[in-house]
């Protein structure tokens, strides 16, 4: 009965937003930290859409020209190592954090572009051209990956696209959904649901399978992030058991091992400290994903850089053994997210039926030996591609939550990542949602004054397993005020916690005897209408930008290439002229249809060379009538 209870829960919630409007084809999108794809179901299978470039994926950059020509995907990473300052990555890691957070600190390290405080949050500064210096939320970016996401599916599609689901990490907390949520908004999209990585891979996994009572675990180790969920499927329903992860963990954090390393040998080699060089170190970046790529086949793997640092070359080589050695406590750590969801669901190893590894980090071999070694030789399941599973999971689940009739019922049951609760006297955390609770969930609990005579009561909303909220993540602050007076104790607060399948927290206080309410959605890190309103503008300004400069290039090019080829061709034109000029010089006593010979030689190459410039030019070449020559002629 619990099970059929959240079924209908989530059935009635996904078709009674679909009835609301008419959300036309949703796509879903796998808004990644270092990679970003979009995908569509449709004739009865999930379609990958392939970006301008040609490619599955596109990277998840951006960046601005000296020229103020913004760029996003491949041709922001490919200049990356000769504009770094300027081209900004991995912003999937500082989206919903504060400035204060020690993840965002320790990035700073890392990161080539500046990031600046704003509002107790991290921003982004870059010359946006012409020296002109703007400041961007991590949302702006984000909005920039989903625009280009939306832009793809729009072009494939031939159509507008204005729903999508978007997928986020399992451990993503409260303040990282909604700013999810608020990117999407700010690039044009509404956001009907945001599915956790590992259920889209889930999915994406179960969808062909006639599974009964199969539990699965899903291992996520992408760019930046990292979860672990358990999940049991059983035809076509799937549900979320536990999960755990880490938001802070990936495979930019292998490469960093492995570029401090080389930065720590080149500089006991020549006694040259490489750090304050971005550009040397973006160059040594790529070099070592491309070195990490490698490993995931070959024992070794050379790296070569013309030009590394102050005109020297570079020239080492990393082993599979030393890049190993190099991340070892960090792959070890994933083993205790493993450890951890296996406790929550309350099971043993040998209850695992599937492994499913996603995630492109799951391909360094590694990684793959410890999962199976953790699981006393069980094979993880090959049979789903661990770049395109969650945006294939998205693509379903959007097809389903629109109402495809192609596609069979799909039912997703997932969990809170965190324990909700509030502060109570003592700095005690109070949870009012353990964590690991099937979503969607109300929960109620009754309160009263610390204090007589109390009026006003302040409620502290925290997320985390601490018993002390000093050891938790606050979500947002507010005030219950016009308590009437009474004894500590005899006031009756009614306080609710509504968790979405979203994963996003609403949370009301109620004084049951004035009805006085107040409430609070994460007002730490959520923007503000009236921001993502200025977003909003600013995004149609930079792409109406994009536009113009566009044009203004595309006009550029044309003339250019028109010049080019006037000048080019004048060359020939000019020779075949000079050639007939002395025929007529030498030749006195000539036939009219000798005359007419050479002519129609002249015509055979001035004519195709004409032809071609009025294609160039956009026009069609003036008929030419040959009777009419001929009569000027005689």
């Amino acid at each position: 009965m619990k099970i059929l209870g959240w079924l209908l829960q989530i059935i009635f919630s996904n078709w009674s937003d679909v009835e609301k409007e008419n959300m036309g084809t949703v796509v879903g999108i796998d808004l990644g930290t270092s990679y970003s794809s979009v995908g569509v179901f449709k004739n009865g299978r999930v379609e990958i859409i392939t970006n301008d470039q040609g490619n599955r994926i596109t990277p998840s950059y951006v960046a601005f020209t000296a020229e103020g020509e913004r760029l996003i995907g491949d041709a922001a990473k490919i200049q990356l190592t000769s504009n770094p300052e300027n081209t900004v990555f991995d912003t999937k890691r500082l989206i919903g954090r504060t400035w204060s957070d020690p993840s965002v600190q320790q990035d700073i390290r890392y990161l080539p572009f500046k990031i600046v405080e704003k509002k107790r949050k991290p921003h982004v500064q870059m010359d946006i051209g012409r020296r002109q210096i703007k400041t961007f939320a991590p949302e702006e970016i984000s909005a920039m990956v989903l625009t280009k996401m939306k832009e793809t599916a729009e072009a494939y599609l031939g159509k507008k696209v204005t729903h999508a689901v978007v997928t986020v990490p399992a451990y993503f907390n409260d303040a990282q959904r909604q700013a999810t949520k608020d990117a999407g908004a700010i690039a044009g999209l509404e956001v009907i649901r945001l599915l956790n990585e590992p259920s889209a891979a889930a999915i994406a996994f179960g969808l062909n399978k006639q599974n009964r009572n199969r539990n699965i675990l899903v291992y996520d180790l992408g760019g930046g992030t990292f979860d672990v969920s358990l999940m049991t499927i059983d035809n076509g329903v799937s549900e979320v058991v536990a999960t755990n992860g880490d938001s802070h963990l990936g495979g930019e954090d292998f490469n960093q091992r492995v570029i401090d390393h080389f930065i720590n040998l080149y500089e006991d080699k020549t006694g040259k400290d490489v750090r304050k060089d971005n550009h040397a170190i973006q160059k040594l970046h790529r070099e070592v994903e491309k070195a990490k790529r490698t490993l995931s086949s070959e024992n070794q793997a050379h790296m070569e850089i013309e030009s590394f640092f102050e005109g020297k070359d570079f020239s080492e080589t990393l082993t599979r053994v030393k890049f190993e050695q190099l991340n070892r406590d960090l792959f070890f750590s994933t083993l205790k997210s493993i450890q951890n969801v296996l406790a929550d669901a309350n099971m043993k190893k040998s209850d695992i039926d599937e492994i499913v590894l996603v995630g492109g980090s799951t391909r360094i071999p590694k990684i793959q030996q410890m999962v199976k070694e953790f699981f006393n030789g069980k094979e993880p399941s090959r049979g789903i591609n661990p770049d395109e599973a969650a945006v294939y999971g998205a693509a379903v689940f959007a097809a389903a939550l629109s109402g495809d009739k192609d596609l069979g019922e799909v039912v997703l049951l997932d969990v809170c990542p965190f324990a909700l609760g509030v502060e109570t006297v003592g700095g005690i955390m109070t949870k009012l949602i353990p964590r690991n609770t099937p979503l969607p969930i109300s929960k109620t609990k009754f309160f009263s004054t610390e204090s007589d005579y109390q009026t006003t009561v302040t409620i502290k909303v925290y997320e985390g397993e601490d018993s002390e909220t000093k050891g938790n993540n606050l979500l947002g602050t507010f005030d219950l005020i016009g308590i009437p007076l009474a004894k500590r104790g005899d006031p009756e607060i009614e306080v609710t916690f509504e968790f979405t399948v979203n994963g996003i927290l609403f949370v009301t206080a109620k004084d049951t005897r004035t009805g006085n309410k107040n409430a609070i959605i994460n007002d730490q890190n959520q923007l503000a209408p009236e921001d993502i309103k200025r977003m909003v503008n600013v995004a149609e300004r930079i792409a109406d930008k994009d536009r113009k400069l566009k044009e203004l290039i595309d006009a550029w090019n044309q003339l250019e290439s028109y010049i080019y080829i006037l000048k080019n061709q004048a060359g020939d034109i000019e020779r075949a002229l000079d050639e007939k000029i002395k025929w007529l010089e030498s030749y006195q006593d000539v036939e009219p249809e000798d005359i007419r010979a050479q002519k129609k030689q002249l015509e055979e190459v001035v004519k195709p060379l004409i032809r071609k410039l009025y294609g160039v030019a956009g026009g069609t070449p003036p008929v030419q009538d040959d009777h009419q020559d001929e009569k000027v002629e005689l």
